[in-house]
């Protein structure tokens, strides 16, 4: 993989080198429910079933996982309400809101190129 290379970069910010912490961000994002999910989030706050609801397919099990990895890497702020039963909401922090802005690009792009790809896919009997 060809990676864009700032000069005097850190090590641990270098998507080249496997042990980089860039390259474990760039792993944990780059999947399609944690993409999803920062999408139906948007600039909303929603509470777990809502989500769910949000990004169809998704399962319990999955869904709990990327938000975890999502808070875990400061992305999604998980506010949970002393009810009962206990009301757990999900927001975009700073940072997740960023990223959302290069998500609806790659969103964007996906609808822009579809009917180019179905086609490809067609030709290889996909």
């Amino acid at each position: 993989m060809v990676t864009k290379q700032l000069r005097d970069v850190p090590e641990n910010a270098d998507l080249r080198r496997a042990d980089s912490l860039a390259r474990e961000i760039f792993s944990d994002v780059a999947n399609k429910w944690a993409l999803l999910i920062i999408e139906a989030l948007g600039e909303r706050t929603l509470r777990f079933s809502e989500l769910r609801d949000e990004v169809e397919g998704v399962s319990h099990k999955m869904l709990t996982q990327n938000l975890r990895m999502l808070e875990r890497n400061g992305l999604v702020d998980r506010k949970v309400h002393p009810t009962v039963p206990p009301k757990v909401e999900y927001t975009l922090t700073e940072p997740g809101r960023a990223l959302r802005a290069t998500v609806d690009l790659i969103c964007g792009w996906t609808h822009q190129y579809l009917g180019h790809i179905e086609a490809a896919r067609g030709r290889f009997g996909a």
